[in-house]
């Protein structure tokens, strides 16, 4: 009889612990870099040739946020996503020593997966680290196998292959293979308890944040993707070339492609800080477009290698899925090659919640969200309260229900604040340093868009240049900046008001010394 009732409690103790777990949702965090929205498949701004399956599945099991807005590079994006900050309040981070090298102080700046763990979680981070040579293992992390830029500039440009590799806070070592390979098989074993991370327990919640390196520069994608997409047909975007009347000098002027024969040709060379951006197919704008999509194709069997890891382990149903981009990537837009600037083209990236019976399940949320968005979501799914005020808000709502009343009802804007090389407090005056305020030529600026994502509003940090105004829905590709039209005066400037108060909530000391502006058209 004390056999049995010792059994009895036996299990129900297992039995609780297991119900305790299960209340604790995994979540997996997929992470791209330089990851356009028009290169996920299941967004309508795609080409009608790109391929992305897996991702698309995510989709398809959950919620698609038409416009997202998770940073603007990739230092202050992967800041915000740890912080919950926007970059002018992630305090004590700066650039320090050869690019990329950055430090900061965890005691002003902590990174919030050390909460989860304080809260029973195993966390793990994999791949690309771009946020100070100290990754935080053993105090953010309880594992860890990361390439750390910061830490190795001469390792920096190494995206795709030889990575210098830390595992667990050890000594580098130099991993062969293609790199977004290697990062799924990581990824992989990890979700099967294999491994890094194979000595925690069975039924221990995880949160594991995957960072990849794709896409970003050189583009390159693995050898068995180098024939895919062969003979695409790229749209010459149709402010490819300048002028661009009505917007700030420096993207009135952008230029980095001329017209060959009619045919979009990258202008010259293009040498980033850390990166030499090399020709695979040819240097025209569909070869570079066609290059930069085969690159996201391992990316994608990376997710359906996760979705089935899942599967195979029994964890789907209680693992929540993001997946989201550092930022996005324009391929002639305005002009531009790279990221930074303002516009959805340059900046707007994918982003996908799925969590089956949780969330609601292939739908879009018109509802634009940012990168100060994802920390108090995570936390909610969590059950974790806030370890300290976050400049974004939680999204729950709008994952369970996308286009009903929450979306109808949601009142919440994005802000986007982008300060170059510059963070927390030295972001509260504008530098005169011209190389200070735009270190890879894009000036300092704020943005903000409306909470039904109709409009943005934008204002460049240089005295004297024009606001923008554009209508997302029937100018997606901002060409016509309405701010120099007279019959928008009164939304401009209402909007300029809006940006300064959202920026004042949240103690963005650049609000109290903006830059003036281009007085508006007179009707």
């Amino acid at each position: 009889m004390r056999t049995s009732f010792c059994l009895v409690v036996g299990l129900l103790l297992v039995s609780a612990g297991v119900l305790l777990a299960a209340e604790k949702p995994n979540v997996l965090f997929i992470y791209t870099d330089d990851h356009s929205h028009r290169a996920v498949g299941c967004y309508p701004e795609a080409h009608d040739w790109v391929t992305t399956p897996n991702i698309d599945r995510l989709a398809e099991t959950g919620v698609r946020f038409s416009h997202a807005y998770i940073g603007t590079w990739c230092m202050p994006s992967r800041a915000t996503v740890l912080t919950g900050h926007l970059q002018t309040g992630v305090e004590s981070m700066r650039m320090e020593g050869q690019y990329p090298a950055s430090v900061y102080d965890p005691e002003q700046c902590p990174f919030w997966p050390r909460i989860f763990r304080e809260h029973g979680y195993a966390t793990a981070q994999l791949g690309k680290w771009h946020t100070g040579i100290d990754s935080g293992w053993g105090r953010d992390w309880d594992y860890q196998r990361v390439w750390n830029r910061p830490k190795y500039p001469e390792n920096a440009g190494q995206y795709f292959y030889d990575q210098w590799i830390e595992t667990n806070g050890g000594e580098k070592e130099v991993v062969e293979g293609y790199a977004t390979d290697n990062y799924n098989d990581w990824a992989v074993e990890f979700i099967e308890n294999k491994g890094l991370g194979g000595d925690r327990e069975a039924d221990q919640p995880w949160f594991l944040w995957v960072c990849y390196g794709a896409v970003h520069g050189p583009f390159t994608p693995a050898d068995r993707h180098m024939d895919t997409y062969e003979g695409v047909e790229v749209p010459i975007p149709a402010d490819l070339l300048p002028p661009r009347e009505g917007k700030p000098t420096y993207s009135r002027d952008w230029g980095e492609w001329e017209l060959r024969d009619g045919v979009p040709v990258r202008k010259g060379d293009s040498h980033q800080l850390t990166v030499t951006t090399n020709m695979i197919h040819g240097n025209t704008l569909n070869d570079w477009v066609r290059q930069y999509h085969q690159g996201v194709l391992a990316i994608d069997e990376g997710v359906g290698r996760m979705l089935e890891a899942l599967d195979q382990t029994g964890q789907r149903e209680n693992t929540m899925i993001i997946f989201a981009a550092d930022q996005g990537y324009a391929w002639g837009q305005k002009g531009f090659r790279r990221k930074l600037a303002p516009y959805d083209s340059t900046i707007r990236g994918p982003l996908i919640f799925s969590w089956p019976g949780h969330y609601a399940e292939d739908e879009v949320c018109g509802v634009p969200a940012g990168g100060q968005d994802l920390a108090p979501t995570v936390f909610a799914a969590a059950g974790i309260d806030l370890p300290w005020k976050m400049d974004g808000h939680n999204l729950t709502p709008l994952l369970e229900e996308p286009e009903g009343e929450a979306a109808t009802n949601w009142e919440e804007p994005v802000l986007m604040v982008y300060t170059g090389q510059q963070y927390g407090s030295d972001t509260d005056v504008v530098p005169d340093d011209p190389k200070a305020l735009a270190p890879a030529g894009v000036p300092w600026w704020v943005s903000l868009v409306t909470p039904d994502g109709r409009y943005k509003y934008i204002r460049t940090m240089i005295e004297g240049e024009p606001e923008e105004l554009y209508d997302l829905v029937e100018d997606p590709e901002e060409l016509v900046n309405l701010a120099r039209d007279a019959a928008n005066a009164e939304r401009v400037v209402a909007m300029r008001e809006q940006t300064l108060a959202e920026m004042k909530k949240r103690g963005v000391g650049l609000a109290e010394a903006m830059p003036g502006v281009a007085g508006l058209p007179e009707g």
